[in-house]
């Protein structure tokens, strides 16, 4: 068991070393496993369980992988692939292992996903992922506890995405790459990371237009090659080293090439957070009390639900009350219950928070309920009064890379620790 504990009341001043983007490098490792020959090597890779994990499965359907920790540097070899199965014990513990059935099922013709029953499909939002490789001449067969895709060969088609998923944008952006003829994708993501991973793909030489439009043309191909690529830098990590400046009422300096937060650091502005953009370093500084907000989720380019927990936390530091509209995951709120047990005002009804602050927070033992709320409970930890500690920290390490040095470099008082309870 993984927990954190952290002790507030330390301003954080320093430079904040930003991760590459978790988003972007689990489907380029996939994208990597198109690849017959060769190996491909990405840089600025993030240290976190669910690279870890990615590594597993990799290694799992026969690809050989090099992860060099010290140099954020992955190497895959995936010129034989010797097996179409994505095993349970990695595919319960990570949702992104369906990035991996594109590569399968050109490689091998089949892909068999353990571990994901169908009735979890669509609470999970992968049915959509399933029907595209239909449209594309897949046969999926759906079974209690394991989905097995099947394929002669893929052929292009027209794909409409009723949610545009950044997940499903990649994996059916990889599925039409090698497809015979031309696939038509429609209401697909806007994320950077889509186009940071179509950057990837054409540098394999795949043909895909219209990144960033919402309407993605790919041109099939008869085979993609291995490539060196350098996975952008993390939005949501940055966003949380900003909030964690906020709320200490300190300044630091984020280094990450082409850092760019978007709606979050203009919400911030709003609340009382400076920013200052130094060349390549994004300066931010709060230095007054904090103003309330209101924040609508919503897909690129809108407010990113996954920083919506972590907002959550800076709302309860505000002077005032600040209202939050969750319009992606109805599950997103489980850090209210943890936050008032540190003193925080949140109240939750349906789809929507009302976090009436500005409340101190006194420090108390929570559980992360998921990655984004338990990064959150660090925030309120570096803010509060006495000891918080975090219990199901693996969530947090599932997100962010050597979270707990990053924070102790810019003075915060943190501890990672493993027991065996």
């Amino acid at each position: 068991m993984v927990r954190y504990r952290v002790r507030g009341g330390n301003p954080l001043r320093g430079t904040a070393f930003i991760q590459g983007a978790k988003n972007a490098v689990l489907p380029m490792i996939g994208a990597a496993l198109l690849t017959a020959e060769g190996r491909t090597v990405l840089r600025n890779v993030p240290i976190i369980e669910d690279v870890r994990r990615a590594v597993e499965l990799a290694e799992a359907v026969g690809a050989y992988v090099e992860l060099h920790e010290s140099e954020r540097t992955l190497v895959i070899d995936a010129s034989r692939l010797t097996s179409p199965v994505l095993p349970a014990e990695i595919a319960r513990r990570f949702r992104g292992s369906v990035l991996f059935t594109p590569a399968l099922l050109h490689r091998l013709g089949e892909a068999i996903v353990e571990g994901v029953g169908g009735c979890n499909l669509g609470s999970r939002n992968l049915d959509f992922h399933y029907l595209g490789y239909k449209r594309l001449g897949a046969v999926v067969d759906e079974g209690e506890t394991v989905i097995h895709v099947k394929a002669s060969g893929l052929t292009g088609a027209t794909l409409y995405l009723d949610t545009p998923s950044h997940t499903g944008t990649e994996n059916l952006i990889m599925a039409a790459a090698l497809a015979k003829g031309t696939t038509v994708i429609e209401n697909a993501a806007l994320e950077p990371e889509v186009l940071d991973v179509i950057d990837m793909l054409t540098k394999m030489g795949a043909r895909i237009s219209g990144g960033g439009t919402g309407f993605i043309t790919v041109e099939g191909v008869e085979e993609l090659h291995a490539v060196e690529h350098t996975v952008m830098p993390d939005r949501l990590d940055a966003g949380v080293f900003a909030m964690a400046a906020a709320i200490t009422q300190g300044e630091v300096s984020l280094v990450g090439t082409g850092l760019d937060l978007g709606v979050v650091r203009y919400k911030l502005e709003q609340m009382g957070v400076d920013f200052a953009r130094q060349g390549a370093v994004l300066q931010v500084r709060c230095d007054g009390p904090l103003r309330p907000i209101n924040i609508i989720t919503d897909t690129y380019p809108g407010f990113a639900t996954d920083l919506q927990s972590p907002m959550m936390t800076v709302a309860a530091l505000a002077g005032g009350t600040s209202y939050i509209h969750e319009r992606i995951f109805d599950g997103r709120f489980a850090l209210a219950g943890e936050l008032n047990k540190m003193g925080a005002n949140v109240e939750v009804d349906g789809s929507r928070a009302i976090v009436r602050g500005a409340t101190p927070l006194t420090g108390a033992g929570v559980t992360a309920h998921d990655l984004r709320s338990g990064i959150a409970l660090v925030l309120a930890g570096l803010a509060a009064n006495g000891e918080t500690v975090i219990d199901s920290g693996y969530l947090i390490d599932r997100g962010h890379a050597h979270l707990a040095p990053r924070m102790r470099a810019l003075g915060a008082d943190i501890t990672r620790e493993i027991s065996e309870r």
